[in-house]
Protein backbone atom coordinates (compact mmCIF):
# COMPACT_ATOMS: atom_id res chain seq x y z
CA UNK A 1 0.00 0.00 0.00
CA UNK A 2 1.00 3.52 -0.64
CA UNK A 3 1.79 6.67 1.46
CA UNK A 4 -0.93 8.24 0.05
CA UNK A 5 -3.46 5.26 -0.05
CA UNK A 6 -2.08 4.72 3.62
CA UNK A 7 -3.07 8.33 4.75
CA UNK A 8 -6.57 7.64 3.12
CA UNK A 9 -7.52 5.04 5.08
CA UNK A 10 -6.66 6.44 7.99
CA UNK A 11 -8.33 9.23 7.44
CA UNK A 12 -12.11 6.96 6.66
CA UNK A 13 -10.81 5.07 9.52
CA UNK A 14 -11.34 8.09 11.80
CA UNK A 15 -14.40 9.59 10.61
CA UNK A 16 -16.03 6.00 10.47
CA UNK A 17 -14.72 5.47 13.84
CA UNK A 18 -16.24 8.83 15.13
CA UNK A 19 -19.34 8.15 13.80
CA UNK A 20 -19.94 4.81 15.28
CA UNK A 21 -18.68 6.04 18.52
CA UNK A 22 -21.10 8.91 18.72
CA UNK A 23 -24.16 6.13 17.72
CA UNK A 24 -22.95 3.79 20.66
CA UNK A 25 -22.60 6.21 22.69
CA UNK A 26 -26.42 7.58 22.23
CA UNK A 27 -24.84 11.19 21.01
CA UNK A 28 -27.47 10.72 18.36
CA UNK A 29 -27.73 14.76 17.06
CA UNK A 30 -23.79 14.41 16.65
CA UNK A 31 -23.75 11.27 14.79
CA UNK A 32 -26.50 12.95 12.11
CA UNK A 33 -24.53 15.98 12.01
CA UNK A 34 -21.74 14.22 11.30
CA UNK A 35 -23.25 12.27 8.69
CA UNK A 36 -25.23 15.71 7.36
CA UNK A 37 -22.08 16.85 5.90
CA UNK A 38 -21.82 14.79 3.63
CA UNK A 39 -22.85 15.81 -0.20
CA UNK A 40 -22.86 15.07 -3.77
CA UNK A 41 -19.25 14.28 -5.22
CA UNK A 42 -19.79 15.38 -8.85
CA UNK A 43 -16.93 16.46 -9.70
CA UNK A 44 -15.02 13.44 -9.76
CA UNK A 45 -17.54 12.03 -12.38
CA UNK A 46 -17.77 8.46 -11.54
CA UNK A 47 -21.31 8.39 -11.32
CA UNK A 48 -23.20 6.47 -13.66
CA UNK A 49 -25.38 9.22 -14.80
CA UNK A 50 -25.16 10.39 -18.57
CA UNK A 51 -24.55 14.11 -19.25
CA UNK A 52 -23.75 16.21 -16.90
CA UNK A 53 -23.15 14.26 -13.40
CA UNK A 54 -25.81 13.95 -10.93
CA UNK A 55 -24.76 12.00 -8.10
CA UNK A 56 -27.15 10.16 -5.86
CA UNK A 57 -25.26 11.26 -2.53
CA UNK A 58 -25.67 11.31 1.12
CA UNK A 59 -27.06 14.66 2.67
CA UNK A 60 -30.47 16.09 4.08
CA UNK A 61 -32.59 13.17 4.13
CA UNK A 62 -30.49 10.38 2.73
CA UNK A 63 -28.06 11.09 5.91
CA UNK A 64 -30.93 10.91 8.31
CA UNK A 65 -31.67 7.63 6.66
CA UNK A 66 -27.66 6.84 6.60
CA UNK A 67 -28.03 7.09 10.35
CA UNK A 68 -30.96 5.35 10.69
CA UNK A 69 -29.47 2.50 9.26
CA UNK A 70 -26.28 2.49 11.06
CA UNK A 71 -28.13 2.68 14.71
CA UNK A 72 -30.27 0.11 13.56
CA UNK A 73 -27.53 -2.45 12.71
CA UNK A 74 -26.24 -4.93 14.38
CA UNK A 75 -22.89 -4.83 13.18
CA UNK A 76 -22.40 -1.36 14.36
CA UNK A 77 -24.05 -2.41 18.08
CA UNK A 78 -21.86 -5.35 18.27
CA UNK A 79 -18.86 -3.89 17.17
CA UNK A 80 -18.56 -5.80 14.03
CA UNK A 81 -17.68 -3.07 11.50
CA UNK A 82 -14.34 -2.29 11.81
CA UNK A 83 -14.01 -0.01 8.25
CA UNK A 84 -16.26 1.67 6.04
CA UNK A 85 -16.30 -1.16 3.65
CA UNK A 86 -17.78 -3.51 5.88
CA UNK A 87 -21.19 -1.57 5.59
CA UNK A 88 -21.91 -4.05 2.36
CA UNK A 89 -21.81 -6.87 4.11
CA UNK A 90 -23.63 -5.92 7.14
CA UNK A 91 -25.68 -2.41 6.75
CA UNK A 92 -28.94 -2.31 5.20
CA UNK A 93 -29.16 0.54 2.84
CA UNK A 94 -25.71 1.36 2.42
CA UNK A 95 -24.12 -0.28 -0.94
CA UNK A 96 -20.77 0.61 -3.50
CA UNK A 97 -22.40 3.34 -4.94
CA UNK A 98 -23.21 5.05 -1.08
CA UNK A 99 -19.72 4.21 -0.09
CA UNK A 100 -18.03 5.44 -3.13
CA UNK A 101 -19.85 8.74 -2.27
CA UNK A 102 -18.64 8.98 1.33
CA UNK A 103 -15.47 7.89 0.44
CA UNK A 104 -14.91 10.67 -2.05
CA UNK A 105 -16.04 13.18 0.92
CA UNK A 106 -13.42 12.02 3.53
CA UNK A 107 -10.46 12.26 1.28
CA UNK A 108 -11.61 14.91 -0.50
CA UNK A 109 -8.79 17.40 0.27
CA UNK A 110 -6.41 14.53 -0.23
CA UNK A 111 -7.92 13.98 -3.95
CA UNK A 112 -7.45 18.14 -4.34
CA UNK A 113 -4.19 17.96 -3.24
CA UNK A 114 -3.51 14.71 -6.15
CA UNK A 115 -5.38 17.41 -8.68
CA UNK A 116 -3.27 19.64 -8.68
CA UNK A 117 -0.33 17.33 -8.42
CA UNK A 118 -1.74 16.14 -12.20
CA UNK A 119 -1.71 19.70 -12.66
CA UNK A 120 1.36 20.99 -12.60
CA UNK A 121 2.65 17.56 -13.96
CA UNK A 122 0.88 18.04 -17.21
CA UNK A 123 1.45 22.05 -17.34
CA UNK A 124 -2.19 22.74 -16.64
CA UNK A 125 -3.07 26.19 -15.43
CA UNK A 126 -5.28 26.46 -12.77
CA UNK A 127 -7.31 29.82 -12.86
CA UNK A 128 -9.20 31.38 -10.06
CA UNK A 129 -10.16 29.45 -6.74
CA UNK A 130 -13.84 28.01 -5.98
CA UNK A 131 -14.97 25.75 -2.84
CA UNK A 132 -13.50 22.53 -2.34
CA UNK A 133 -16.11 21.37 -0.18
CA UNK A 134 -16.42 19.37 2.54
CA UNK A 135 -13.44 16.78 3.93
CA UNK A 136 -12.95 15.23 6.51
CA UNK A 137 -9.63 16.72 9.38
CA UNK A 138 -8.20 13.54 10.25
CA UNK A 139 -6.46 16.26 13.35
CA UNK A 140 -9.79 17.73 13.76
CA UNK A 141 -12.13 15.32 13.66
CA UNK A 142 -14.42 17.34 12.10
CA UNK A 143 -15.36 18.60 8.89
CA UNK A 144 -13.53 21.33 6.77
CA UNK A 145 -13.85 23.56 3.83
CA UNK A 146 -11.47 25.78 1.86
CA UNK A 147 -11.48 27.85 -1.17
CA UNK A 148 -8.90 26.22 -3.80
CA UNK A 149 -8.01 25.72 -7.60
CA UNK A 150 -9.59 23.88 -9.35
CA UNK A 151 -9.25 22.16 -13.29
CA UNK A 152 -12.83 23.48 -14.51
CA UNK A 153 -14.38 22.26 -18.12
CA UNK A 154 -17.05 23.55 -19.88
CA UNK A 155 -18.28 25.35 -16.31
CA UNK A 156 -17.69 21.64 -14.50
CA UNK A 157 -15.55 22.12 -11.80
CA UNK A 158 -13.22 18.48 -11.53
CA UNK A 159 -11.05 16.95 -8.84
CA UNK A 160 -9.12 13.88 -10.16
CA UNK A 161 -8.87 10.42 -8.63
CA UNK A 162 -5.83 8.30 -9.33
CA UNK A 163 -6.60 5.70 -11.63
CA UNK A 164 -4.73 3.21 -9.42
CA UNK A 165 -7.50 3.78 -6.79
CA UNK A 166 -10.46 3.34 -9.01
CA UNK A 167 -12.58 -0.03 -9.09
CA UNK A 168 -15.69 -1.06 -10.80
CA UNK A 169 -16.74 -2.96 -7.62
CA UNK A 170 -15.85 -2.80 -4.17
CA UNK A 171 -13.82 -6.41 -2.48
CA UNK A 172 -16.20 -7.01 -0.48
CA UNK A 173 -20.04 -7.64 -1.10
CA UNK A 174 -22.75 -8.83 0.47
CA UNK A 175 -24.46 -11.41 -1.86
CA UNK A 176 -21.21 -12.81 -2.96
CA UNK A 177 -19.93 -13.12 1.20
CA UNK A 178 -23.71 -15.19 1.55
CA UNK A 179 -23.82 -16.78 -1.31
CA UNK A 180 -20.30 -18.32 -1.43
CA UNK A 181 -18.99 -18.60 1.63
CA UNK A 182 -21.61 -17.84 4.51
CA UNK A 183 -23.76 -21.16 2.93
CA UNK A 184 -20.91 -22.90 2.12
CA UNK A 185 -19.88 -23.21 5.65
CA UNK A 186 -24.01 -23.72 6.88
CA UNK A 187 -24.14 -26.09 3.97
CA UNK A 188 -21.24 -28.59 5.55
CA UNK A 189 -22.36 -27.61 8.88
CA UNK A 190 -26.24 -28.95 8.22
CA UNK A 191 -24.49 -32.38 6.70
CA UNK A 192 -22.24 -33.00 9.78
CA UNK A 193 -25.49 -33.02 11.99
CA UNK A 194 -27.88 -34.44 10.01
CA UNK A 195 -29.92 -31.75 9.31
CA UNK A 196 -33.32 -32.74 7.77
CA UNK A 197 -32.45 -30.76 4.79
CA UNK A 198 -29.55 -32.95 3.95
CA UNK A 199 -29.92 -35.07 0.59
CA UNK A 200 -30.74 -39.02 1.22
CA UNK A 201 -30.39 -40.92 -2.42
CA UNK A 202 -31.54 -44.24 -3.71
CA UNK A 203 -28.82 -45.52 -3.00
CA UNK A 204 -28.47 -44.62 0.60
CA UNK A 205 -25.65 -42.03 -0.46
CA UNK A 206 -25.79 -38.81 1.41
CA UNK A 207 -25.62 -35.54 -0.33
CA UNK A 208 -25.52 -32.35 1.70
CA UNK A 209 -28.13 -29.48 1.46
CA UNK A 210 -28.80 -27.78 -1.58
CA UNK A 211 -28.08 -24.08 -2.21
CA UNK A 212 -31.88 -23.54 -3.06
CA UNK A 213 -33.20 -24.96 0.36
CA UNK A 214 -30.61 -23.33 2.36
CA UNK A 215 -31.70 -20.04 1.20
CA UNK A 216 -35.52 -20.43 1.77
CA UNK A 217 -34.18 -21.54 5.81
CA UNK A 218 -31.59 -18.79 5.86
CA UNK A 219 -32.71 -16.05 4.04
CA UNK A 220 -30.25 -13.61 2.95
CA UNK A 221 -30.62 -9.81 5.20
CA UNK A 222 -27.63 -7.73 6.37
CA UNK A 223 -28.92 -8.34 9.66
CA UNK A 224 -28.71 -11.92 9.04
CA UNK A 225 -24.88 -11.63 7.75
CA UNK A 226 -23.64 -9.55 10.84
CA UNK A 227 -25.37 -12.28 13.81
CA UNK A 228 -23.17 -15.04 11.35
CA UNK A 229 -20.40 -13.60 11.58
CA UNK A 230 -20.65 -12.91 14.94
CA UNK A 231 -20.82 -16.51 15.99
CA UNK A 232 -18.23 -17.24 12.69
CA UNK A 233 -15.77 -14.63 12.51
CA UNK A 234 -13.39 -17.53 10.85
CA UNK A 235 -15.52 -17.62 7.69
CA UNK A 236 -15.65 -13.45 7.94
CA UNK A 237 -11.78 -13.63 8.59
CA UNK A 238 -11.74 -16.46 5.21
CA UNK A 239 -13.88 -14.20 3.17
CA UNK A 240 -11.17 -11.00 4.02
CA UNK A 241 -8.49 -12.73 3.34
CA UNK A 242 -9.62 -13.75 0.12
CA UNK A 243 -8.87 -10.64 -1.60
CA UNK A 244 -5.97 -9.94 0.22
CA UNK A 245 -4.06 -13.11 -0.92
CA UNK A 246 -4.98 -13.06 -4.13
CA UNK A 247 -3.28 -10.76 -6.84
CA UNK A 248 -5.58 -9.27 -9.21
CA UNK A 249 -8.48 -10.12 -7.31
CA UNK A 250 -9.29 -6.57 -6.18
CA UNK A 251 -6.54 -4.94 -8.27
CA UNK A 252 -6.18 -2.02 -10.54
CA UNK A 253 -7.73 -1.39 -13.15
CA UNK A 254 -6.51 -1.94 -16.71
CA UNK A 255 -6.09 0.47 -19.78
CA UNK A 256 -9.12 0.14 -21.44
CA UNK A 257 -11.49 -0.38 -18.29
CA UNK A 258 -12.00 3.42 -18.23
CA UNK A 259 -12.03 3.81 -21.97
CA UNK A 260 -13.19 0.70 -24.24
CA UNK A 261 -11.85 2.10 -27.51
CA UNK A 262 -8.14 2.32 -25.63
CA UNK A 263 -5.93 0.17 -27.78
CA UNK A 264 -2.66 -0.56 -25.98
CA UNK A 265 -1.05 -1.19 -30.10
CA UNK A 266 -2.38 1.68 -31.26
CA UNK A 267 -0.74 3.78 -28.25
CA UNK A 268 2.25 1.99 -27.83
CA UNK A 269 3.03 2.47 -31.90
CA UNK A 270 2.44 6.21 -31.41
CA UNK A 271 4.81 6.43 -28.63
CA UNK A 272 7.12 5.31 -30.79
CA UNK A 273 7.09 7.58 -33.63
CA UNK A 274 6.99 10.21 -31.23
CA UNK A 275 10.61 9.40 -29.73
CA UNK A 276 11.96 8.50 -33.02
CA UNK A 277 10.78 12.24 -34.23
CA UNK A 278 12.44 14.29 -30.97
CA UNK A 279 15.77 15.15 -31.53
CA UNK A 280 18.89 15.04 -29.14
CA UNK A 281 20.13 18.17 -27.77
CA UNK A 282 19.20 20.49 -25.58
CA UNK A 283 16.86 22.34 -27.76
CA UNK A 284 14.59 19.32 -26.84
CA UNK A 285 15.05 18.05 -23.58
CA UNK A 286 12.14 19.20 -22.39
CA UNK A 287 9.72 17.56 -24.93
CA UNK A 288 11.93 14.16 -24.26
CA UNK A 289 11.81 14.94 -20.58
CA UNK A 290 7.57 15.26 -20.88
CA UNK A 291 8.04 12.31 -22.99
CA UNK A 292 9.34 9.99 -20.35
CA UNK A 293 6.94 10.77 -17.78
CA UNK A 294 4.02 9.26 -19.69
CA UNK A 295 6.08 6.13 -21.46
CA UNK A 296 7.16 5.04 -18.79
CA UNK A 297 3.87 4.90 -16.66
CA UNK A 298 2.22 3.30 -19.56
CA UNK A 299 5.02 0.94 -19.85
CA UNK A 300 5.13 0.03 -15.82
CA UNK A 301 1.59 0.21 -15.40
CA UNK A 302 0.33 -0.80 -12.69
CA UNK A 303 3.69 -0.87 -10.46
CA UNK A 304 5.24 2.23 -11.27
CA UNK A 305 2.52 4.96 -10.42
CA UNK A 306 1.72 8.88 -9.09
CA UNK A 307 4.80 10.22 -11.38
CA UNK A 308 6.41 13.50 -9.71
CA UNK A 309 7.90 15.78 -12.25
CA UNK A 310 11.10 18.28 -11.43
CA UNK A 311 10.47 17.09 -7.59
CA UNK A 312 12.86 19.33 -5.06
CA UNK A 313 14.92 18.15 -2.26
CA UNK A 314 17.59 19.34 0.11
CA UNK A 315 15.86 22.76 0.35
CA UNK A 316 15.70 22.93 -3.50
CA UNK A 317 19.47 22.46 -4.45
CA UNK A 318 18.39 19.52 -6.11
CA UNK A 319 15.64 18.16 -7.81
CA UNK A 320 14.73 15.02 -9.10
CA UNK A 321 14.03 14.86 -13.01
CA UNK A 322 10.76 11.93 -12.40
CA UNK A 323 9.74 9.78 -9.32
CA UNK A 324 7.45 7.37 -9.46
CA UNK A 325 5.81 5.76 -6.28
CA UNK A 326 6.21 1.71 -6.60
CA UNK A 327 3.12 -0.02 -6.00
CA UNK A 328 4.36 -3.39 -7.07
CA UNK A 329 2.86 -6.82 -5.86
CA UNK A 330 5.03 -9.03 -7.63
CA UNK A 331 7.35 -8.93 -10.65
CA UNK A 332 10.49 -7.03 -10.96
CA UNK A 333 10.26 -3.70 -9.36
CA UNK A 334 8.89 -5.92 -6.78
CA UNK A 335 11.51 -8.29 -6.17
CA UNK A 336 13.99 -5.87 -6.08
CA UNK A 337 13.07 -4.90 -2.69
CA UNK A 338 12.06 -8.25 -1.23
CA UNK A 339 15.10 -10.45 -3.30
CA UNK A 340 17.43 -8.25 -3.86
CA UNK A 341 17.32 -5.85 -0.65
CA UNK A 342 17.32 -2.75 -2.42
CA UNK A 343 15.69 0.35 -1.10
CA UNK A 344 12.63 1.25 -3.38
CA UNK A 345 9.96 2.81 -2.01
CA UNK A 346 10.54 5.23 -5.00
CA UNK A 347 11.46 4.99 -8.45
CA UNK A 348 14.30 7.98 -9.64
CA UNK A 349 14.35 8.59 -13.34
CA UNK A 350 16.96 10.58 -15.02
CA UNK A 351 16.15 12.04 -18.23
CA UNK A 352 19.51 12.68 -20.51
CA UNK A 353 18.87 13.92 -24.09
CA UNK A 354 22.11 13.88 -25.10
CA UNK A 355 23.64 12.74 -28.75
CA UNK A 356 26.65 11.02 -26.78
CA UNK A 357 26.85 8.45 -24.56
CA UNK A 358 26.07 9.23 -20.75
CA UNK A 359 29.11 8.73 -18.34
CA UNK A 360 30.32 8.97 -14.86
CA UNK A 361 28.58 12.72 -13.96
CA UNK A 362 25.23 11.32 -15.28
CA UNK A 363 25.56 8.47 -13.23
CA UNK A 364 26.53 10.43 -10.02
CA UNK A 365 24.26 12.74 -10.28
CA UNK A 366 21.55 10.17 -10.64
CA UNK A 367 23.08 8.42 -7.05
CA UNK A 368 23.12 11.42 -5.54
CA UNK A 369 19.45 11.49 -5.94
CA UNK A 370 19.37 8.30 -3.54
CA UNK A 371 18.24 8.19 0.30
CA UNK A 372 17.14 5.55 2.78
CA UNK A 373 13.79 6.88 2.35
CA UNK A 374 13.59 7.38 -1.12
CA UNK A 375 15.13 4.50 -2.17
CA UNK A 376 18.54 3.14 -4.25
CA UNK A 377 16.94 2.18 -7.63
CA UNK A 378 16.98 4.57 -10.55
CA UNK A 379 16.54 4.36 -14.45
CA UNK A 380 19.16 6.65 -16.16
CA UNK A 381 16.78 7.17 -19.72
CA UNK A 382 19.37 8.06 -22.91
CA UNK A 383 18.84 8.30 -26.75
CA UNK A 384 21.55 6.23 -27.90
CA UNK A 385 24.94 4.84 -27.12
CA UNK A 386 28.15 3.88 -28.71
CA UNK A 387 29.80 1.58 -25.72
CA UNK A 388 27.03 -0.29 -24.04
CA UNK A 389 29.30 -2.32 -22.08
CA UNK A 390 30.89 0.64 -20.70
CA UNK A 391 28.13 2.23 -19.14
CA UNK A 392 26.77 -1.71 -18.39
CA UNK A 393 30.51 -1.37 -16.38
CA UNK A 394 30.12 2.16 -14.84
CA UNK A 395 26.34 1.28 -13.50
CA UNK A 396 28.34 -2.00 -12.02
CA UNK A 397 30.81 0.60 -10.53
CA UNK A 398 28.49 2.08 -8.99
CA UNK A 399 26.45 -0.60 -7.46
CA UNK A 400 29.48 -2.34 -6.07
CA UNK A 401 30.55 0.76 -3.97
CA UNK A 402 27.38 0.87 -2.52
CA UNK A 403 25.80 3.94 -4.15
CA UNK A 404 22.93 2.73 -5.51
CA UNK A 405 21.89 0.45 -8.59
CA UNK A 406 21.26 2.14 -12.30
CA UNK A 407 18.83 0.74 -15.18
CA UNK A 408 20.16 2.03 -17.80
CA UNK A 409 17.18 2.20 -20.56
CA UNK A 410 18.20 3.96 -24.19
CA UNK A 411 15.85 4.27 -26.87
CA UNK A 412 16.72 0.73 -28.18
CA UNK A 413 15.38 -0.34 -24.66
CA UNK A 414 12.00 1.67 -24.81
CA UNK A 415 10.99 0.76 -28.71
CA UNK A 416 11.38 -2.89 -27.90
CA UNK A 417 9.57 -2.63 -24.88
CA UNK A 418 6.74 -0.77 -26.42
CA UNK A 419 6.74 -3.47 -29.84
CA UNK A 420 6.13 -6.10 -26.93
CA UNK A 421 3.37 -4.25 -25.92
CA UNK A 422 1.78 -3.79 -29.15
CA UNK A 423 2.24 -7.86 -29.78
CA UNK A 424 0.28 -8.50 -26.50
CA UNK A 425 3.56 -9.63 -24.88
CA UNK A 426 3.99 -7.13 -21.69
CA UNK A 427 4.92 -9.54 -19.23
CA UNK A 428 8.46 -10.25 -21.07
CA UNK A 429 9.30 -6.75 -20.15
CA UNK A 430 9.97 -8.30 -16.50
CA UNK A 431 12.84 -10.54 -18.25
CA UNK A 432 14.57 -7.73 -19.70
CA UNK A 433 14.60 -5.72 -17.12
CA UNK A 434 15.88 -8.22 -14.55
CA UNK A 435 18.46 -9.16 -17.22
CA UNK A 436 20.15 -5.50 -17.46
CA UNK A 437 19.54 -6.08 -12.88
CA UNK A 438 21.64 -8.90 -13.16
CA UNK A 439 23.94 -7.16 -14.87
CA UNK A 440 24.36 -4.06 -13.38
CA UNK A 441 24.53 -5.78 -9.60
CA UNK A 442 26.00 -9.83 -11.08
Amino acid sequence: MTSGQLIATDTSHTFFQTALDHIRAGRHDDAQALLNGLSEPNETCLGLSKGRPAGNGVSGKQALDLYNSLADSQAAQNGLLSELADCDLFVEGIGTDKISDITTNIIRRLLVEYTHEQCKLHNIELVGTYPSGRYWSIDDRAWQSDMVPLPVVGNQRLILVPKFSVRHRLSLDAQEYYSHHVLNFIQQEEFERGSPLVRVLKSGERRPPTKKDLRAKYQFSKDFLARFSEENPAVLERYKNFYRNIHGAAGPLDHDALDADFDENLFSRSLIEELRAIEPGNDQATRFHHFCVGALEFIFWPNAIYPTKEQEIHQGRKRIDISFTNASRDGFFHRVHTAHNIGSNYIIAECKNYSKDPANPELDQLSGRFSANRGRLGLLLYRSIDNYERLIARCHDTAQDGRGVIIPIGDDQLIEWLELIAAGSRPAIDQRLEQILQRVIG
